[in-house]
């Protein structure tokens, strides 16, 4: 696995790490494609300010990091989106207002409030949070075109009260599966993001369940990424995502050039 699509600067509201830090750990650990995904998360605030990043700036800089290594790696340029449903015109938007490469969309935030902050496993048992997660996924898909894949999509878990011991992916697959059709038929794709693996759930998101029956509905499109926001977790555990990918049926993953799939055979 070459490419890690997924990753966050001191751009992202959660890093303080230096792009170029980034992209030097990404040399170091043989990588030949990455791309900045820093956090665009329209309307979360929980954290303080607004999780969104100067897109003025970021789009003005990260171009001369990208010619400052044009001959070490190949860097692209994008941005992780916090799906609710609303933002659809907003996303829209932004997405016509810059040149990005690949545009990650990703559920964040759950009934108006980020999941890292477990309010809703304060007011509802594990299983009733994530029906509630899974079922808000699907109207946001329903409702946002402005990404190419859907990231990290039972995210959840991590911060569940029970962790993995009350997650079976089988009990939601009556929404899952309409999640999937959806992506599927707006020519989008999903993420594999072995950030699971580093946070100890057991899995990379999402769980193998999801990926089979993704590949079983004709899904195709899918990218790779850490969603590493410090240099030792970029390609954390990038030894495994290749068996993983195999082992549910996939022959490619996928890398996107200015919203624009390329799909790579698995070695």
């Amino acid at each position: 696995m070459k490419a890690d699509v997924h990753m966050h600067s001191a751009f992202s509201n959660d890093s303080e790490t230096r792009p170029e830090d980034m992209v030097e750990a990404a040399i170091a650990k043989g990588l030949e494609i990455i791309c900045f995904t820093d956090h665009y998360d329209k309307d979360n605030c929980d954290w303080g300010e607004e999780a969104i990043f100067d897109a003025e700036r970021y789009f003005k800089e990260m171009p001369l990091l990208r010619e400052q290594y044009r001959d070490q790696i190949d860097i692209r340029i994008g941005a992780e989106i916090g799906l609710q449903p609303y933002l659809g015109e907003c996303y829209r938007e932004f997405e016509e207002n810059y040149p990005m490469d690949f545009v990650i969309g990703s559920a964040h935030s759950v009934q108006g409030h980020d999941a890292a902050l477990k309010k809703i496993y304060q007011e509802h048992t594990d299983q009733e949070a994530y029906r509630i997660y899974f079922e808000e996924m699907l109207e946001d898909v329903q409702k946002i075109k402005a990404y190419d894949v859907l990231g990290h999509m039972d995210y959840m878990v991590r911060y569940s009260n029970q962790g993995v011991r009350s997650y079976c992916c089988a009990d939601y697959m009556d929404v899952i599966d309409e999640i999937l059709k959806q992506v599927i038929s707006d020519g989008k794709g999903i993420e594999l993001n072995t950030s699971g693996l580093k946070y100890g759930v057991g899995f990379a998101h999402p769980h193998g369940g999801i990926l089979k029956r993704y590949r079983e509905l004709g899904g195709e499109i899918i990218t790779v990424g850490a969603d590493g926001h410090i240099p030792e977790h970029v390609a954390y555990d990038f030894h495994l995502a290749d068996e993983i990918l195999k082992e549910n049926g996939f022959r490619f993953y996928t890398v996107y050039k200015e919203r624009t799939p390329e799909f790579i055979k698995l070695s």
